[in-house]
């Protein structure tokens, strides 16, 4: 199943982070993809194959305001 996401889009991954939330939002998409916690700001960077198999779903920007 392809999983489409776009630059600012909230996603939900399905491993909680250390400060206790699982939503992020993509500030870098390309070969790699940046993402930063909504919770405490802090930004990791992964692969995007470790990506899309850490990803539960995507939250449209739109659809959350």
């Amino acid at each position: 199943m392809q999983k489409s996401f776009n630059l600012h889009d909230r996603v939900i991954m399905k491993k909680n982070h250390a400060c206790g939330t699982n939503e992020w939002i993509i500030t870098r998409v390309g070969a790699d993809i940046k993402i930063k916690c909504v919770n405490c700001n802090r930004e990791i960077m992964m692969d995007r194959l470790e990506f899309m198999k850490k990803l539960k779903k995507v939250i449209d920007v739109n659809e959350k305001n």
